[in-house]
């Protein structure tokens, strides 16, 4: 079990979380002018990385605000927690 460091509550027992998926995914800007290609990619498409991997997570059973961790998909071992609107931490390893 993943111990996550939450930027509200501190440390806690993964259980309280849900994973929100692959993060930033960026809405196209002109919805209306968005062919279908585009909104499928949008909409289902999704790095699977097998390393770093940047990922939105949702503190569902604490104080319910969203967050984003930089996390190691094989170690499972978090490198960064930041807030929504920080921009994406630089990692010395990132592939």
């Amino acid at each position: 079990m993943l111990l996550i460091d939450c930027p509200w509550c501190g440390a806690r027992a993964e259980n309280e979380f849900r994973c929100g998926g692959e993060s930033p995914i960026v809405r196209p800007a002109e919805p209306a002018a968005t062919d279908d290609t585009a909104w499928a990619d949008y909409m289902f498409f999704r790095d699977n990385v097998k390393g770093i991997g940047f990922e939105r997570w949702h503190h569902r059973y604490g104080c319910g605000l969203w967050f984003n961790i930089a996390r190691d998909t094989v170690s499972h071992r978090i490198l960064a927690v930041y807030g929504m609107t920080d921009p994406r931490p630089t990692l010395e390893n990132e592939a």
